[in-house]
């Protein structure tokens, strides 16, 4: 009895040694043969028409291009995850519809006579006690905020921080500015003011009334071209630590002030003179402020196709890029993103058909594979990262991110030479990622591996900018293919007739073979590495 019970579990796991040895055998080269120049080029003349209007995040069009991917998923064999080729992405749109502050019943005009380094609703017509700080420094001999009685009002400070005769800075004594005279020093005068419980920061513009309207007009005509919208998670509420920052001429803060510009330039000198915080005899008058803010859903998708795996089907390798791109400019012009990125987009889709031929043909691979274009990425990698914080797979059991934006075009370094493909991220928490890149490059495809971008110290930061970056941040491994940036990058020019078909097959094809080999070897990629 005991000897005739065993057979049929012997006869079964020796079906399965049989067919995963088969499986050993396969021979990816035809199933990566099927992703033709020709297929990538059909796919994208739709993916990247005029008719699609450049698939801004959440419009009308970018669902057109949704659909026409899920569809090619369902014919290539994939399916659904959770009933559905769609995973909502729950973005608002946040603009801020009103903002006026006037001083004394003078009503001021934004943008028009002031802006903002940062928004936060203010009740209409709040009215707001100000207080005068000076330059807003607490360094040295600047003690701008002793005795500064801030709490519940909007803190008044100039902008920057004082320089003597020689335009050297008085606080380094160099042309190098402190912690409080740089760019971004206005944060560090807010974490001061908040400190003592103010609830805003108006900025004194340290430019003249000539260059202040002129960085005025330039707001103007950057809000013209990226609107003044903020795409963001809608359950994302504002930090509390955010609060108003505006930046004023010195015309306007002479209103507030109660004085005249002269005396505010006079007193500026005697900061300057003395190299220290100096008393000042000006009373601020309140200020009545509105800014509103309005909220409108996006609706809006990353697609998914499911191809699950045999024996290892519990873990996953998913392949990614994003179908999203800027839409129309201000001027009317359809930027259609045909490299930026119809060009990974369409690498996606052709992957999906030759692991769906492969699987359809008793292929299939040993771990379960999900491709997916994701949304939101031109609006700050929006759908890689709702995906991260709402995996359709548990991410520990997602072996690897393989992901494509921009593999079409040739930057100025290698015009005439274009077998080459930037990689960027492959050996930075897995050792066996990179052999594998590097082992199926040679085999099969034979392109020059550039991984210059790759270094922690480039300035371009391009790691951190794709889809990929949003699985490494939480200690997946990732390979991110790119063939760097070229003069059509985010402009009208973008267009399917300047991709080079052939680049895309060559990199889709060793995408492919990486994939194959990840899915179907014994062990699970290493991560054994923590590299920068």
């Amino acid at each position: 009895m005991k000897k005739s019970t065993n057979y049929p579990l012997a006869l079964v796991l020796f079906a399965n040694l049989i067919s995963l040895g088969a499986f050993a055998q396969a021979n990816p080269v035809p199933y990566a043969y099927t992703i033709k120049a020709e297929d990538l080029k059909k796919h994208l003349t739709f993916i990247a028409s005029d008719s699609l209007k450049g698939r801004n995040t959440g419009s009308v069009e970018q669902k057109v291009a949704a659909n026409y991917i899920a569809d090619h998923f369902k014919k290539s064999g994939l399916a659904p995850v959770n009933g559905s080729y769609f995973q909502k992405v729950d973005l608002v749109n946040r603009s801020w519809s009103k903002v006026a502050l006037s001083i004394k019943g003078k009503a001021y005009e934004y943008l028009g006579h002031f802006m903002a380094n940062a928004l936060v609703p203010v009740a209409a017509n709040s009215k707001l006690p100000v207080v005068f700080a000076g330059y807003g420094v607490q360094q040295a001999g600047f003690a701008d905020y002793d005795k500064l009685s801030a709490k519940g009002k909007y803190v008044l400070a100039f902008e920057g921080e004082a320089k003597d005769a020689q335009g050297n800075y008085v606080l380094s004594g160099t042309k190098d500015p402190s912690v409080f005279g740089k760019g971004d020093g206005w944060k560090e005068k807010l974490k001061r003011s908040q400190a003592l419980g103010a609830k805003g920061l108006i900025l004194i513009s340290d430019k003249s009334e000539k260059d202040f309207g002129n960085q005025l007009r330039q707001r103007q005509v950057m809000m013209q071209r990226f609107g003044n919208e903020r795409m963001v998670f809608a359950d994302v509420a504002a930090s509390p630590n955010e609060a108003p920052v505006l930046t004023i001429s010195s015309a306007m803060a002479a209103e507030i002030l109660g004085t005249t510009e002269a005396d505010l330039l006079a007193y500026k000198a005697s900061v300057a003179a003395a190299k220290k915080s100096v008393p000042a005899k000006f009373k601020a008058l309140p200020i009545t402020l509105t800014i509103e803010r309005t909220e409108k859903p996006v609706d809006t998708y990353n697609v998914v196709g499911y191809l699950e795996g045999t024996d290892k089907k519990d873990e996953v390798v998913i392949l990614t890029a994003h179908y999203d791109h800027i839409g129309i400019s201000f001027d009317g012009k359809i930027n259609n993103g045909a490299n930026d990125d119809g060009s990974g987009t369409v690498t996606v889709m052709e992957l999906a058909e030759a692991f769906g031929q492969a699987a359809a043909e008793g292929k299939r691979p040993r771990r379960s594979i999900l491709f997916m274009t994701v949304t939101g990425e031109e609006k700050g990698l929006l759908g890689s990262e709702w995906y991260s914080n709402h995996p359709l797979f548990p991410l520990a059991n997602t072996v690897c991110d393989l992901n494509t934006d921009m593999t079409g075009r040739y930057d100025e370094e290698h015009m005439g030479k274009p077998d080459y493909i930037y990689e960027i991220g492959s050996d930075k928490l897995s050792s066996s990622l990179r052999e594998i890149l590097v082992d199926q490059n040679k085999k099969h495809v034979g392109l020059e591996l550039d991984f210059r971008f790759n270094d922690p110290n480039d300035p371009n930061r391009f790691y951190y900018r794709s889809d990929h970056y949003n699985f490494a941040k939480h200690g997946i491994p990732v390979a991110f293919f790119f063939n760097g940036v070229h003069d059509d990058y985010h402009q009208p020019g973008d267009d399917v007739e300047k991709i080079e078909f052939d680049q895309v097959q060559k990199v889709g094809r060793l995408v492919f073979y990486m994939a194959w080999e990840i899915s179907n070897r014994e062990e699970r990629l290493k991560v054994d590495s923590n590299k920068p």
